[in-house]
């Protein structure tokens, strides 16, 4: 892949296994409007959530290698699953060989470093698809940078199909968002503060609110992980130079075209133009 791999500068890539990174990608455009975009979803091989370890480090892999041969010299994992199972072996193993210069970050540790100022009560919750609460990213991470903090961690199996389908506001959405955050706080009663730990969850905001007491603050990641990047090219100026600014956004996908564009709209308010595209290793 080194050896193919475009010099010339170009797009911030962004990766999602479906379609919850498109809320991350919102917040980064409002933050850092003037960049260049490329979305890619695996919507083909998704959801994530529940795959191995090996599967979901080698389809992010694939993601990484395709954004890269794309002209992308920074790739963002807007996914937790993708950046709890893959990010470090990636940043490790693979990068140094693919292409010493080249990026690739996660949406965790942005999340992490802002928790610390939230919590008073220093308990903290993980709302997150199964997947992610297996890993223990967020309390491996969160107990480097806070070992003070304490972490209960809660799998809402149910949360990503309501929000694909387009049942967020519905009825039967009450049901299981109540259901998981009666979990949650049952675990323990003295959390302040809860980590919406899958890119798709913002959409139940409405609902999470409705059933979780007033005085947690609920924390989404779109703008913490939109902020860090921000700082991240300010504190980078080489990786700055290379990304370009022309202010467009190009979505591609692995499933077809139709599907994409009429799930996405439930993300995006608006309409898009996408195209297909296999990114699998034979």
């Amino acid at each position: 892949m080194k050896n193919s791999l475009p010099r010339t500068p170009g797009p911030i890539g962004v990766f999602d296994s479906g379609y919850g990174g498109l809320t991350i990608l919102n917040k980064i455009r409002e933050v850092l409007p003037e960049y260049d975009y490329i979305y890619l979803g695996d919507n083909a091989r998704a959801p994530y959530g529940s795959r191995s370890f090996e599967i979901v480090y080698k389809f992010t892999l694939e993601a990484v290698g395709k954004l890269f041969e794309m002209g992308c010299h920074l790739v963002i994992l807007a996914c937790n699953t993708a950046s709890a199972k893959a990010l470090r072996s990636i940043q490790m193993n693979d990068l140094p060989g693919i292409d010493p210069a080249r990026r690739v970050l996660g949406v965790i540790r942005p999340t992490v470093e802002g928790i610390g100022n939230i919590t008073e009560s220093r308990h903290i919750g993980v709302l997150a698809t199964a997947g992610t609460i297996k890993s223990e990213s967020y309390p491996l991470e969160i107990q480097k940078l806070f070992p003070d903090i304490r972490v209960s961690g809660v799998a809402c199996p149910m949360w990503v199909p309501l929000v694909e389908n387009n049942e967020s506001q519905g009825e039967g959405a009450d049901y299981f968002v109540r259901k998981y955050t009666d979990l949650l706080l049952q675990k323990d009663p003295e959390i302040d503060t809860v980590i919406l730990g899958c890119t798709h969850y913002p959409l139940l905001l409405p609902k999470i609110r409705q059933y979780m007491p007033q005085h947690i603050r609920i924390v989404s990641q779109g703008e913490y992980v939109a902020e860090s990047l921000k700082d991240y090219l300010r504190r980078h100026p080489e990786m700055n130079a290379q990304c370009t600014q022309n202010g467009s956004c190009f979505f591609y996908t692995t499933e077809a075209e139709e599907k994409f564009s009429e799930s996405a709209s439930i993300f995006l308010n608006q309409p898009i133009g996408v195209e297909r595209i296999s990114i699998e290793k034979t």
